[in-house]
């Protein structure tokens, strides 16, 4: 074995170390994170869930309070995700952080990713009829080719 080979880093070898999941609090969203948090209990990495607040200029041009409700939201999801962790950390020992990005969500999750050095993306499927003409999250993901990108529906 060369010297090259010995000090070589392979990303991703011994399985996943950190998981990123992203919720927004619908069904899908929660479904995801549950089949993460699965994963990740499995696999002993981190479960890293995501929630991207939206930046709504418009909304926010005209004097709705954006900001707030987007971290209201963000509260009301790591108070639902504390409550659940507490209900099963007899039964499952999962470790988890929860983390807040701006933006809309592809470059959201992006960031998230890419910041937490992610092995694995895991997305809820799209609920949204306007997906047909911009693209789902999920697809979107799936073509940037970056991580392994599994879709809950």
């Amino acid at each position: 074995m060369t010297d090259q080979q010995q000090h070589r880093f392979e990303r991703g070898t011994d399985g996943p170390k950190v998981i990123v999941a992203g919720i927004d609090g619908s069904e899908s969203s929660m479904r995801a994170a549950a089949y993460a948090a699965g994963l990740a209990r499995r696999q002993n990495a981190l479960l890293a869930l995501v929630y991207v607040q939206p930046v709504l200029s418009a909304g926010a041009a005209l004097g709705a309070p954006v900001a707030d409700a987007t971290g209201e939201v963000a509260e009301e999801l790591v108070n639902e995700i504390r409550t659940a962790t507490e209900h099963l950390k007899d039964i499952w020992n999962v470790r988890w952080e929860f983390h807040t990005f701006h933006g809309d969500p592809y470059n959201g999750l992006v960031t998230a990713a890419d910041e937490l050095k992610a092995d694995a993306v895991i997305v809820g499927a799209s609920e949204s009829a306007g997906h047909r003409f911009i693209g789902s999250v999920a697809v979107r993901l799936v073509k940037a080719g970056r991580w392994p990108v599994t879709v809950v529906p």
